[in-house]
């Protein structure tokens, strides 16, 4: 059910609460003085601490105990007992962060009540810290396209290493997927994942978020820094961080150490860094909103997230899985992908990337009718009536070309979706749009059109 640890110095009552702890299905542990405390608490931290405030033959008072536990140990509610109390040390008690204070001698029924809601009320503090924590995206990461095992190339290299990583790309690529991918598969895994995300933490509550806060009234409270001891920091799009606060990140990357808001003692920490941008954090070093010494210490290791636009072949299999995981979550049809939908999701525009993939995907199971097919007309931006009379309506710009200049510029722009839709795949392109392989190479120069490498995969652009 939970280990207490009991601290007194009268051998006697802490055999006697022992005893009755045990019979309550309780495991506790004992100590008669601070230093006993103190190494049991190093040897493993219990559950829960009844602690005496007088402590004969010691260094430490129960007070001085209750100090320095919850500074390093928050999360542990303490129980304190005395045979001196008074109203004056049980305020004491509770102000530096006591659970609850029992005079001696205590009523065992009391002190049973006691402390059965102290481990309730640590329980769901710990569970509340982990939905906050669970509210995240999975680090399972889907694609087959050459940008994509690029990616996961990179990726399962620095999960080897402990190096700081700067994750690049545009919003709603994946950042933070495969920052926790990184986690995930390291040396970490068991540890936590903490996500700091720079946008939404008002830039004055940006040092307490992080660094946390000492006080009187509250005692210690954790920031995310201290929350992530041991595992991984997660600071997304970092370019966010107000100047000060980057000052002071610098240090603890530099010491491994901070101190608290309104505290004076050190809080050694051991992390791993990992942050993101869809910005040029250059050009915001020229433009002095943010600290070029910030940039190399995080910048160790530099992977940049392809897009959607540069991984198009993965566009229906995240949609399918997209389909799958609405289908469980909400109970949404299981519609399979028609090949007219699939064709027109992997050449429309996705400046949202894999965010706005999967609202169009929920969009679209929504508002349908039945459980077939998913067709190219349920999707976004598409004219039914124009596509029941089989007609395509011309832009502006299209239209008041020359029929030679229109047909050019329409096939240019055609090749080259359907390039980026195959990754680069010239033989598949042929495939798909009736062409023997020469002559398309042959349509592909005297249009101007190439392709290149990047981010691991072949992209068609008009050459230079």
């Amino acid at each position: 059910m939970g280990d207490i640890l009991i601290t007194d110095d009268e051998r006697d009552i802490r055999e006697l609460i022992s005893d009755i702890l045990k019979d309550e299905g309780y495991s506790t542990r004992l100590a008669g003085t601070s230093d006993e405390c103190m190494d049991a608490i190093a040897e493993e931290p219990p559950a829960l601490m009844i602690l005496d405030i007088w402590l004969k033959d010691s260094r430490m008072d129960g007070i001085d105990i209750l100090k320095t536990v919850k500074r390093e140990h928050p999360g542990i509610p303490i129980v304190i007992i005395s045979g001196h109390g008074n109203i004056e040390i049980a305020v004491a008690a509770i102000k530096q962060g006591a659970y609850d204070f029992i005079e001696k001698p205590f009523n065992i029924d009391q002190l049973l009540v006691v402390i059965k809601r102290a481990m309730e009320t640590s329980r769901l503090r710990r569970e509340n810290t982990e939905l906050k924590r669970g509210d995240q995206p999975p680090s399972e990461m889907l694609g087959e396209s050459a940008a994509f095992r690029s990616l996961r190339s990179q990726l399962d290299k620095v999960t080897r290493s402990n190096g700081r990583v700067m994750l690049t790309g545009s919003p709603g690529c994946g950042k933070e997927i495969a920052a926790r991918y990184i986690h995930a598969n390291s040396n970490r895994a068991q540890a936590p994942f903490v996500a700091v995300n720079s946008v939404s933490i008002e830039p004055e509550r940006m040092e307490e978020a992080l660094f946390g806060r000492e006080s009187a009234e509250k005692g210690v409270e954790k920031g995310l820094l201290e929350q992530a001891n041991g595992g991984v920091i997660y600071f997304d799009e970092v370019a966010d961080m107000p100047l000060g606060t980057q000052s002071k990140l610098l240090r603890v990357l530099v010491d491994q150490s901070f101190q608290r808001v309104g505290g004076t003692d050190k809080v050694q920490v051991d992390l791993r860094v990992i942050s993101s941008t869809n910005r040029d954090l250059q050009a915001a070093i020229r433009a002095g909103s943010f600290r070029q010494e910030l940039y190399h210490r995080l910048n160790v290791v530099p992977v940049h997230v392809p897009g959607l636009e540069e991984r198009r072949e993965d566009i229906p299999l995240l949609a399918e899985h997209f389909i799958a995981e609405l289908n469980r979550a909400q109970g949404l049809p299981l519609r399979p992908l028609g090949e007219d939908a699939r064709a027109l999701l992997q050449t429309m525009l996705w400046p949202g990337n894999i965010r706005q993939l999967k609202n169009v995907v929920e969009r679209v199971l929504i508002l349908g009718d039945g459980n077939g097919e998913i067709t190219a007309r349920e999707l976004p931006g598409v004219d039914d009536q124009n596509q029941d009379e089989g007609r395509v309506v011309l832009s502006g710009g299209l239209a008041t070309l020359p029929l030679r200049e229109a047909r050019e510029l329409f096939e240019r722009e055609y090749l080259l979706t359907q390039i980026n839709r195959f990754g680069g795949n010239i033989s598949r392109t042929a495939a798909f749009v009736g062409m023997e392989r020469s002559a398309l190479h042959r349509k592909l120069k005297s249009l101007g059109v190439v392709t290149s490498s990047k981010a691991g995969a072949r992209v068609a652009h008009v050459g230079g």
